[in-house]
């Protein structure tokens, strides 16, 4: 009897520890990437984006670039707003507050379709420090460690308040 209640306990920190694990990295365009003439508003709406994951745009370095604007910039294709560009052509940007986000291409390709509006969902751990200070030139080591960092940190605080609760119940 003891056994059972043990092994069901332990099912249920592992199951909890893995659903927290990690973030979503969501590639803009997926396999066709950050290019000209795709409807960027049909992948994004077939997207579910939440505070701590990433976006992630694929391009040819030195052809495209990144550039997080605001909704005035997002519909003029312009500058407007600038929080943010990128250039490496392989670009991680963490989502770390919900609500809108407009991604454009500096280049001129903003007009050509290269723009991209988002819904930043509240995450699970809304309110603490789930996500690093802001950076607008994040790398993807940065991104990746601070997302499994601060992830890890919570996954393993839920198991132990899970562990305590089940060993006082057993």
């Amino acid at each position: 009897m003891a056994s059972s209640r043990l092994l069901l306990a332990v099912a249920v920190v592992a199951g909890c520890a893995v659903g927290l694990a990690g973030a979503t990295d969501h590639i803009v365009g997926a396999n066709r990437g950050w290019n000209p003439n795709i409807n960027y508003t049909l992948w994004s709406g077939n997207q579910t984006f939440v505070v701590g994951d990433l976006i992630s745009f694929r391009y040819q370095k030195g052809t495209h670039n990144v550039f997080e604007v605001n909704q005035t910039g997002y519909d003029n294709c312009t500058m407007a707003g600038v929080a943010g560009n990128w250039t490496s052509g392989k670009d991680f940007i963490p989502l770390r507050e919900p609500g809108r986000h407009f991604f454009i291409c500096g280049n001129g390709l903003c007009q050509a379709g290269m723009k991209v509006a988002v819904t930043v969902l509240p995450g699970a751990f809304e309110g603490t420090q789930m996500v690093p200070p802001p950076d607008s030139h994040s790398t993807a080591s940065d991104a990746a460690a601070a997302g499994a960092t601060c992830f890890a940190a919570a996954a393993w605080l839920t198991v132990a308040a899970l562990a305590v609760a089940i060993a006082a119940v057993a």
